[in-house]
């Protein structure tokens, strides 16, 4: 299981023209399932993300976590994460999910990061989606679990 995340103040995403999901401030989690993946492994990831400490305190020190600050998450499924790029030019994604498990593995990710107490907003799985944050920091992280 894979996710980027970014800090954010403001992100949206927007399908069709229509905005399907958005936040404040809070992190914009771009999320990937992986062949193989158990689907204990979403709580193990939303658990991870959410205690992660990326946020300034007041002196200015990374040290508080989403949940410390009541920040929201905007959560995207995102299955070009695990593209292969080490042979020619075009990507491969065949360590990607297949799309019914990704789409199950990422339902269950929002359900858990949902539970946390954590505001959540989504895109829409399968979607071709236009995402547009402004990342803060700028701060991005990329996790495998």
């Amino acid at each position: 299981m894979r996710a980027l995340i970014q800090r954010t103040t403001q992100a949206s995403v927007t399908v069709g023209g229509e905005v399907v999901g958005q936040i404040g401030a809070g992190l914009v989690i771009f999320f990937c399932a992986m062949q193989g993946d158990a689907p204990e492994k979403t709580a193990q990831l939303a658990a991870k993300i959410s205690k992660l400490r990326i946020f300034s305190d007041n002196a200015g020190k990374m040290n508080l976590s989403l949940r410390d600050t009541g920040g929201a998450a905007l959560i995207v499924s995102q299955f070009t994460l695990a593209a292969d790029v080490s042979r020619g030019n075009r990507p491969g994604f065949s360590a990607a999910a297949t799309p019914a498990e990704g789409r199950a593995l990422y339902e269950a990710f929002i359900a858990d990061i949902a539970a946390l107490g954590i505001e959540t907003a989504t895109g829409e799985f399968g979607a071709e989606m236009d995402v547009a944050l402004v990342n803060n920091g700028p701060n991005t992280i990329w996790i495998d679990i």
